[in-house]
């Protein structure tokens, strides 16, 4: 098979990296790619959001499917674009991104079908939302979220009324997200431990993967703003037989759902939950694999990732069994100074060669390759990812691979996983 990847990240080269396990492929092709990307596929200098240009690149170098990395091109309607075209495409449909897209939809959708949330009201008037808000207890906690897409950003956990009436403002006035923030939700605030529960599914039926947990936060011990995530590790201890047993349930309710809208959904979704006590609740919906949870839970993937997604496509996947490794996978971020606020770019990166450790990846997610070195180019930089057969040997052998790299400014966090003791 001839196989395209669209997207540039860290997330996409860990899924380039899967495929290219496959002996079913031939060739993968990634666009845009990256520097890291290019070392196992062919970078197409193609835009991700650039359908045309994309339908007639698959057409041209006869593509057996198209698997989407990112949120945006989702959003925008890339599967219903290639789907007029006759090309198979992994991901879903414009109308089924909403679930990500739109916060607002999410939770209307979440209430329609009984799947446990927390309260929230949603205002597309900064007025209405700062009116709300006078009401609200003065140092009680509140979550305000946008709208739309703001790369994992746009969530801010406010710790009282001025704090809360302050992320409206920047949200809504200010447009420190831009038009993500034109709407938004003010939600009560729910205490807890945050889950990833991702999986694969044809529309239909659906297939877990093990459940990781990211860290938002950019300093140890979740303090700081939250970023695109700082590392994740899988599988959750958190996550023991009885949680994934509630959170099985809420998958059925969401699958059922899927089926009453009649939305066309094959690909991968991403359920973020929040453990009250004993009892999860859904925070959030992504359509596609998470970043930097792909990074931890695709090394752990046994089964052959083409054969997932040609029974997905084929809405067959409950035929199939998707199999996992009984190990542990760590994946720490390396970022960039100042990220996720500005930073500088252009610092030489030393030190990749140094890991070869066959159980350690390197995924890149900001990099670049000038004049025979690679060079920062974004926030996150690379995903360094081990595998063990237990958690502390897999944080151990990561913490070691992370300090053989280094560039000017380097920051990461250094407790990923070390909630699993807790």
């Amino acid at each position: 098979m001839n196989l395209l990847v669209i997207g540039s990240g860290g997330r996409e080269h860990a899924i380039c990296w899967r495929f290219a396990k496959s002996s079913k492929v031939d060739k993968i092709y990634c666009a845009p790619g990256n520097s890291g990307i290019s070392q196992i596929a062919e970078s197409a200098d193609i835009a991700a959001d650039d359908f045309a240009k994309l339908a007639d690149f698959v057409k041209a170098n006869k593509i057996d499917f198209t698997f989407v990395g990112p949120e945006v091109p989702l959003s925008l309607g890339i599967v219903d674009y290639f789907q007029t075209k006759g090309l198979k495409i992994v991901g879903p449909s414009k109308n089924a991104a909403r679930l990500e897209s739109s916060k607002i939809y999410s939770k209307e959708f979440m209430l329609k079908y009984g799947i446990p949330t927390a309260r929230y009201n949603n205002f597309a008037n900064v007025g209405d939302a700062l009116k709300f808000l006078e009401s609200w207890e003065e140092n009680k906690k509140v979550v305000v979220k946008a709208d739309g897409l703001a790369s994992g950003k746009g969530v801010y956990v406010c710790n009282g009324r001025e704090d809360a009436k302050n992320a409206v403002k920047q949200m809504m006035s200010e447009k420190v997200l831009g038009d993500a923030g034109t709407s938004v939700i003010v939600e009560e605030y729910i205490s807890g431990q945050e889950l990833s529960y991702l999986m694969f599914t044809d529309g239909v039926s659906y297939s877990m993967m093990p459940a990781s947990q990211d860290h938002k936060r950019i300093y140890d011990g979740n303090r700081g703003p939250n970023t695109g995530g700082m590392g994740a590790y899988a599988p959750a201890p958190l996550a023991t037989d009885n949680v994934s047993k509630k959170v099985d349930a809420i998958a059925c309710k969401v699958i059922d759902g899927i089926k009453s809208e009649q939305l066309d959904y094959k690909g991968v979704l991403y359920i973020g939950i929040i453990m009250n006590d004993d009892s999860p609740y859904v925070l959030e919906f992504n359509c596609r694999f998470g970043d930097p949870e792909t990074q931890a839970v695709l090394p752990l993937l046994d089964t052959d990732l083409t054969d997932i997604c040609m029974a997905i496509l084929n809405q067959k996947l409950s035929n199939i069994t998707v199999s996992w490794k009984k190990e542990f996978s760590v994946c720490v971020v390396l970022a960039s100074g100042g990220y996720p606020g500005s930073f500088k770019k252009g610092f030489e990166i030393k030190g990749i060669e140094n890991i070869n450790d066959k159980s350690t990846m390197v995924f890149h997610a900001g990099t670049k390759f000038e004049n025979g070195k690679f060079v920062t180019s974004g926030g996150r930089v690379l995903g360094i990812t081990s595998v063990a057969n237990n958690i502390k040997d897999a944080i151990d052998k990561v913490y070691v691979n992370v300090k053989l790299i280094c560039f000017e400014d380097m920051y990461y966090r250094r407790d990923i996983a070390w909630e699993s003791f807790k």
